[in-house]
């Protein structure tokens, strides 16, 4: 992975925002990390995620920085196999995917970006 650059996003960092993006606006509010994982792949043939743990990582970054929200799943929908983890884009999280996306395609870095007040 690359070295972080202060203010910037990884491009796995990027890659999980906008897809993220993509499913909120497809009706999706929220995912779980291995459903992420098949969806990268499946939609991007995903580069950046090498293993399930990178992509774990990478989302706990992004929670910490207040682009995702995580919580367990209802004990009700296990259904025999183990919880996992939901997560959720931010309003912030949004802006920050929306961002990333045009500094893609003005090609610059993607960055943390802030909401404007």
């Amino acid at each position: 992975m690359p070295r972080r650059k202060p203010g910037t996003l990884v491009p796995l960092e990027t890659e999980i925002l906008e897809m993220a993006l993509s499913m909120l606006r497809s009706g999706q509010a929220t995912f779980h990390g291995f459903g992420l994982a098949q969806t990268m792949r499946e939609q991007s043939g995903s580069r950046s995620l090498t293993a399930h743990g990178t992509l774990y990582k990478a989302l706990s970054r992004l929670e910490e920085f207040g682009l995702l929200t995580s919580r367990w799943e209802d004990a009700a929908a296990v259904d025999g196999r183990p919880r996992r983890r939901l997560y959720e884009l931010t309003s912030q999280g949004a802006y920050a995917a929306e961002r990333a996306v045009a500094d893609k395609a003005a090609g610059r870095p993607p960055r943390l970006a802030s909401k404007p007040a």
